[in-house]
C-alpha cells in the first residue's frame, strides 16, 4: 500500500460505448458508416456524441456535408480513448479466459445413493450440453463430501444428511425415504404387523458408516426410542449393506432409491415400520457465499432445481 489516497473518476469521463464510437467516427469520416459500425442509428450516434461533447466540456468533431472530421482536440481524446478500449479488450479476453479455464472442468463430490443412483443420469444429460467440460466424481458419505468442499477439492457437491453440513450453503432437490429390508429367509418377513420404532432401535442392523447420511437421519429417528442397538456389521457402501441382508445377515434400513432392483425381484423384502418418520431430503451443497457458475450451475439446473433461494436465505 502506498498510502496515497484513492480519488474516484471524475464524472466527466466517458463510458466505454462512446469512446468506441468516437474511434468509430475516427476510422470511417463519417457518423452515418461509424454509427452502422457499432449498431445505432445515426440519430442515436449524433446525441450520444453531443453527450460527450457536453460531458468533457469539448468539440470533438466539425461536422459538415462531406462529413465529420475530429477537432485537435477530438484528435487528442481519440488517442486516449484507443488506449482505454484497448485495455478494456484485454481484460474483456483475460475473464473470458478464466471462464474457459473454469468451464474445461467441474469436479463433482456425492454422497453413495446419489452417486449411484441419481448423478449418472444427470452427468449424461450436462455431457450433451457440455462436451467439451471434463467431470470428474468423488463418491463417499455427506461429511466426507462437507470436507472436500470445504478445502476446494470440489465444485459442487451433493449430500443426504438432516441439514446443510456448516460452512456450506445448499438447496434441496429431491426427497428420499428409507426403508427397513431383511432377506425373504429373515423371520420378519413373515411378521403380518408393522415394525415398532423400539423393536426397531433394539435390533442390531446391518449399517453404513457413521457420516453417512443414512446414518445421520436413521440416528435421529430413533434417538427417542433407546437409540440404535450396537451394529452388527458396519459397512462403508450401500452395495456392501444390501448384500450382507441378501445373505440373511440380519436386517438393514436403505434408501429406497437404492433398492428398486432388490425389491422387484424380492431378494430383498420390505418390513412396514409405524410411529417414526425415516424420510429425508437430498441437497445440492456448495461453499458459503460462492453460488455455483458455469457448469456446475448447468448440473444444479439438470436436477429441476434452477438456483433457488439457498436453504440460508430463506
Amino acid at each position: 500500500m502506498s498510502g496515497e489516497e484513492h480519488v474516484p473518476l471524475s464524472h466527466r469521463v466517458p463510458d466505454l460505448g462512446a469512446l468506441e464510437l468516437l474511434l468509430a467516427v475516427a476510422r470511417h469520416g463519417s457518423l452515418g458508416r461509424a454509427a452502422r459500425d457499432v449498431g445505432v442509428t445515426q440519430p442515436a450516434a449524433s446525441s450520444r456524441i453531443r453527450s460527450m461533447e457536453q460531458q468533457l466540456g469539448l468539440a470533438l468533431l466539425d461536422r459538415s456535408p462531406r462529413g465529420s472530421r475530429l477537432t485537435d482536440a477530438g484528435a487528442l481524446v481519440t488517442d486516449w480513448a484507443r488506449r482505454i478500449v484497448e485495455a478494456a479488450e484485454a481484460f474483456d479476453a483475460g475473464a473470458q479466459a478464466l471462464r474457459d479455464r473454469r468451464d474445461s472442468r467441474l469436479r463433482v463430490a456425492a454422497s453413495m445413493t446419489i452417486a449411484e443412483y441419481l448423478l449418472p443420469g444427470w452427468l449424461i444429460a450436462l455431457r450433451a450440453e457440455r462436451p467439451d467440460t471434463a467431470v470428474s466424481l468423488l463418491a463417499g458419505n455427506s461429511a466426507a463430501v462437507a470436507g472436500r468442499l470445504l478445502v476446494g477439492e470440489a465444485d459442487l457437491g451433493f449430500v443426504e444428511g438432516l441439514s446443510v453440513p456448516e460452512g456450506l450453503d445448499g438447496t434441496v432437490i429431491a426427497h428420499d425415504r428409507l426403508v427397513v429390508v431383511v432377506a425373504p429367509s429373515h423371520a420378519w418377513a413373515r411378521r403380518r404387523t408393522p415394525l415398532t420404532p423400539q423393536e426397531l432401535a433394539a435390533t442390531p442392523l446391518i449399517l453404513r458408516e457413521r457420516g453417512s447420511g443414512t446414518r445421520q437421519v436413521l440416528d435421529a429417528a430413533l434417538a427417542a426410542h433407546g437409540g440404535l442397538a450396537q451394529p452388527l456389521l458396519e459397512l462403508s457402501s450401500t452395495t456392501a449393506v444390501k448384500g450382507a441382508a441378501q445373505s440373511g445377515a440380519g436386517p438393514c434400513v436403505l434408501s429406497e432409491l437404492a433398492l428398486g432392483e432388490e425389491l422387484s425381484s424380492r431378494r430383498l423384502v420390505k418390513i412396514p415400520i409405524a410411529g417414526v418418520r425415516l424420510r429425508r431430503q437430498l441437497r445440492a451443497v456448495w461453499p458459503a457465499g460462492h453460488r455455483p457458475t458455469g457448469p456446475a450451475r448447468d448440473l444444479l439446473s439438470l436436477t429441476g432445481r434452477d438456483m433457488p433461494p439457498t436453504e440460508r436465505d430463506a
